[in-house]
Order: C-alpha cells, then structure tokens, then sequence
C-alpha cells in the first residue's frame, strides 16, 4: 500500500474512532446501529467548518414533536389526563355538571360515554378547563398539576415519562449549535410552564395549538384572558404553518412520531440543504408499547411508508434504544 493511502487510510480511521468516542459519550442511552449513526453523521457534516454541508449556527433549527417523540402518550395523550383532573376538580362550582353531558359521564368515571360526542364533547371539556381564565392563572393550574399528577400505569410523574434518548439527542444537538423547538398538537401553554424544567427548552420555543386571548385591564391590572374559542391548530398540515408563522425559518431537522408529524417532515426534508428527518418508531412493549398503523393514539401509517421510501431515519425503539426512560433498571 503506498504511503498516501496508508496516510488517509490512518485518517479516516482516526476520524471514525473520534466520532464513536464522541456517540458514546454524547448518546449513550442509544445502542451503536444506523439510526444512531445517521444522527451523528448528519451533525457532524452540518457542523464541521470544512465540510462542503457545513451550516451557519443560526440556521441549525431542529423541531420535535412532543407526543410520543419526547414523552409518552398512551393509554391516552397526557393533556387529556389534565382536562379530566381539572373537570373533577371544578366541579364543586358547576353543580349543573352533574346532569350536563359529557360532564356527568367524565364525573361518574364513565369516560366511554363522556366521549360519545366525538369532537363536540371534547372541544366542551376542553373549553370548560382551559378558557375563562387569565393566562397566569392558567399557568398555575398546569403547574399545579404536573407537579402532583401521576401515570395511571407507571405511578411516575408524567414528566419522568419522558425518553431518555431523546433528552440526550436534545443536548447533544443545542452542544452542537443547534437551537431546538417543540412543535406540538397539544396546547401550547400547556407545555410551556414546565418545557425548560424538563427538555431544556425555553417557553419561547415551543409552537402548539391554542385558543385565542384577548387583552384586559382588571382593576387597572393588564390581563391576558383565555377565550372559549380556537385559535389555531398545530397539527397535521398546521405544523409546518405554525413553524413558519413562529419561526420563519425551514428546519433543518425535524422528528416526530406519527403521522400528525408528516407534513411537517416534509417541509423539513423540501429544504435546498442537507436535512434530517426521523422518526420514533414505538416497537417495544415490554418497556413501554408496541403500536403503529392501527392505533388511535400516535398512528403511524402514511409517516412509516414515506420515511421508508424516503430513507428517512426510523428508530426502532426496542432495538435501538438500551433505555427508553431515566428511572428504568438495569
């Protein structure tokens, strides 16, 4: 072998043993394989001052979905758990509730019935626990909440229900000059109070769906008072608007879970430079669950075909992943 070959032959091995001591440590909740290993070559070509993809840092946005890519969602979306808590504890001061559908049902601890109505009854619920209110008080009631709320499986703090993994994808990316957002289907004040806590994201960042909010002087305090009405819905074909409407900017890497996260992988992967897209594949049902094309909560149909035909990245949480939460034992 001449001594040129043998020269880069020696540098690519230096540079590949420096990218694996460096996945190690940045990713270490994720077994060595193609999805982590896409990740990782994808930052390092977006990051490295003499790659030919190198990206300025004001333009390395990453957006994730927060519902089954960031925590869990079943057996039903966490959100949903906050508005049924918040109807029983309301309840004393709407006596009418206890023979007004779907309130009557929800309180009886029939959620069958209460959610008969489709829709109507739940955009009812939600209306009922998230408007009428200022935003401060609102923000406490969340707080409030997710501070004592438990899993009905698990009995863990719904925000230790987050994966593990993906804290550590998060972190290495912001190491990595990247700026990451939230880009949710759930209500964006919802998730704001406790996003920095939990992801390290800032309120500032998170995108999601919301009613709309009007301006009050109250015994000549500014308020800002939640209205019975939507505003805006971040889901599906909304994400990529609310992206644009709050950020302006195309992502340059994109990751969700079902198939509400499409069109929003989408308009990340129709960017000009190198993207990256990925998606959360829930595959294990020992350690959390197994559902995909056929769930109600998470479906993931059309986003699994077109991120095969795609090569976008999949990971496969029960191959991929050597611990889905932080309170896992080994």
């Amino acid at each position: 072998m001449k001594r040129t070959n043998l020269i880069t032959f020696a540098a690519l091995a230096g540079v590949a043993a420096a990218l694996a001591a460096r996945a190690a440590e940045a990713l270490p909740s994720w077994n060595d394989g193609l999805a982590k290993n896409s990740v990782l070559q994808f930052v390092a070509k977006v990051t490295q001052a003499d790659s030919p993809d190198w990206v300025p840092p004001g333009e390395r946005i990453a957006v994730f979905d927060n519902d089954g890519t960031l925590w869990a969602e079943q057996p039903m979306y966490f959100q949903a758990f906050f508005v049924f808590d918040r109807v029983k504890a309301l309840a004393p001061q709407h006596p009418e509730w206890q023979t007004q559908e779907p309130f009557a049902s929800l309180l009886k601890g029939d959620l069958k019935a209460a959610m008969a109505g489709g829709e109507h009854a739940a955009g009812q619920l939600l209306m009922a626990t998230h408007a009428g209110m200022t935003s401060e008080e609102f923000e406490k009631s969340v707080r409030d909440w997710i501070a004592t709320a438990r899993h009905p499986k698990t009995g863990r703090p719904f925000t230790e229900m987050v994966y593990q993994p993906m804290l550590e994808l998060l972190a290495y990316l912001r190491a990595n000059g990247f700026k990451t957002f939230i880009v949710t289907g759930g209500g964006i004040e919802f998730v704001r109070p406790w996003s920095e806590r939990v992801y390290g994201i800032p309120p500032e960042q998170v995108i999601g769906s919301s009613i709309k909010t009007k301006f009050e002087l109250r015994d000549g305090k500014p308020v800002l008072v939640r209205l019975p009405e939507v505003n805006f819905i971040d889901d599906g074909p909304g994400k990529p608007v609310g992206i644009q409407m709050h950020l302006g900017r195309r992502p340059l890497a994109a990751f969700g879970n079902s198939d509400g996260d499409l069109a929003m992988l989408q308009w990340t992967a129709g960017g000009r430079s190198p993207r990256f897209c990925l998606y959360v594949h829930h595959t294990d049902a020992e350690r959390e669950w197994a559902y995909d094309r056929a769930s109600s909560i998470g479906r993931l149909d059309e986003g699994l075909a077109e991120a095969q035909a795609k090569g976008w990245t999949v990971v496969d949480m029960k191959s991929d992943w050597k611990r889905v939460f932080a309170f896992e034992t080994k």
